[in-house]
């Protein structure tokens, strides 16, 4: 495996993407390190703190917008929104695709409706920004805010020093998006998919210390905060998450194609028996993402409301509901990443294209005529191998909250040690390899996970 790696940086185009994409990720942790001016940090840390102690709604959510915007949303620096606002972005166009008729006509004109579709995103994460960062600030600046007091010094709080702050946040965002696209474009991987992990990786140390530094203070025992089994429960979540992702990746379901015979003078061509493979997972890990974003809309909308009318008990329950992670929450987040499990596959697999593919190329699913037959045959399979799929992906998402409720551990380590965050890490990473393989293989080089010739 070490001769395998060292191979990719001995050919010259691949070591240059390898070193493209590192630098890029390099400038995107920078970023971390260039606080927005006059904010006090460690008040605002501080702050948070209580808030996550007192309202242990609030800390998952904020957990969770660090996972999937590769931020800290904790940190005032010019990378605070992270990639969240371009996300966010996009699922709007994606869902739009499929009910305004002009944009699903631009779908369909390939290469040139995709930019056409990726500019107007574009436009639509600046100005998703300009709201993300305007209310951040003004809630550091209010003295009825969610942090009780003004983080700002009184000559400085006034509307200029906002709207700076403003468009300094908007262009750290516009300018992870760019990051992100150049990786696309010259560096190896997908970009925005590597800079969410990396962003998760970078907090994975804090999270692991905070889970060993109670145990190196008073020991290990059984049946205590720092019991034993509490480690081998989250050494086993992890393992087992590990299996589990590479498992439902590599899953596919096979169905048998069957190539017709054709004659050519005096020679027959065709016969022959293949299979079509269909990933069981064929969504990745975007149903957690988009899922997880639209759930923090009603946290903060019942949030909201509940506070100007405290004395509706309805109102008062769903805050609690969604700010606690409940049964509700969790109803409505396995039932988001179904749909949006289903409504990515929908995107991204079209039975009746591949059918016509099939005819074209003169082959067949033995049992179903081509065409209409075929393309209902595949939909069906497809819609069953997804509902698999998304169950896992359901499991995997509920994972930390289990775990940090009924073992009293942090919502911030169970995320990364047992669920979202580790999925998304091993996802990541194994489309990364599998982009250098196709590398390789292009220049007739052995793939990383091949085997060695006997």
């Amino acid at each position: 495996m070490l001769n395998k790696l060292l191979m990719v940086f001995r050919i010259p185009e691949l070591r240059n993407k390898f070193i493209l994409t590192l630098v890029l990720l390099g400038v995107y942790r920078l970023g971390f390190s260039i606080f927005l001016p006059f904010i006090d940090q460690e008040l605002l840390a501080e702050r948070l703190e209580n808030l996550r102690s007192d309202d242990g709604g609030l800390g998952q959510v904020m957990t969770m917008l660090s996972l999937f915007s590769a931020s800290s949303i904790g940190m005032c620096t010019i990378f605070g929104l992270g990639i969240m606002p371009y996300i966010s972005a996009s699922i709007i166009f994606q869902l739009l695709g499929t009910v305004y008729p002009p944009l699903e006509q631009l779908q369909k004109e390939g290469e040139a409706g995709r930019k056409k579709i990726n500019e107007y995103t574009r436009y639509a994460t600046v100005v998703i920004c300009l709201g993300q960062s305007f209310f951040w600030i003004r809630q550091l600046s209010s003295d009825t805010g969610m942090f009780g007091a003004s983080l700002i010094p009184e000559p400085f709080n006034n509307l200029f020093f906002q709207l700076a702050c403003t468009l300094t946040m908007t262009a750290g965002t516009i300018l992870l998006m760019w990051i992100g696209e150049q990786i696309d474009e010259y560096g190896i991987g997908n970009g925005i998919s590597l800079l969410i992990m990396a962003g998760i990786l970078a907090q994975m140390p804090q999270a692991g210390w905070s889970l060993l530094a109670p145990a190196l203070e008073n020991g290990v025992g059984l049946g205590t905060n720092t019991g034993i089994e509490r480690f081998l429960i989250l050494a086993a979540l992890f393992v087992g998450v590990v299996i589990g992702v590479v498992f439902i990746t590599q899953a596919q379901r096979r169905i048998p194609i069957q190539s017709a015979k054709h004659v050519r003078g005096n020679r027959v061509f065709g016969g022959q028996r293949s299979y079509l493979p269909l990933r069981l997972n064929q969504s990745g890990v975007m149903p957690i993402i988009f899922a997880s974003s639209l759930l923090m809309f009603p946290y903060f909308l019942f949030q909201m409301l509940s506070r100007t009318f405290p004395n509706v008990w309805i109102l008062n329950q769903l805050d609690a509901t969604f700010g606690g992670h409940g049964f509700i929450y969790h109803v409505c987040y396995v039932g988001l990443i179904y749909f949006f499990a289903y409504f990515w596959t929908a995107i991204t697999f079209n039975p009746k294209d591949m059918a016509n593919n099939l005819k074209d190329y003169g082959s067949f699913i033995p049992g179903y005529r081509p065409g209409t037959r075929t393309a209902t045959y595949l939909e069906a399979v497809m819609n069953r191998v997804t509902y698999v799929g998304a169950g896992f992906l359901s499991l995997v998402a509920i994972i930390p909250t289990i775990v940090a409720n009924s073992l009293g551990i942090d919502f911030l380590v169970a995320s990364f040690y047992g669920g979202t965050g580790l999925l998304i890490c091993v996802s990541v990473a194994m489309d990364l390899v599998q982009k250098i393989d196709s590398h390789l293989v292009m220049r007739n080089y052995p793939g990383l996970l091949e085997g060695d010739a006997a």
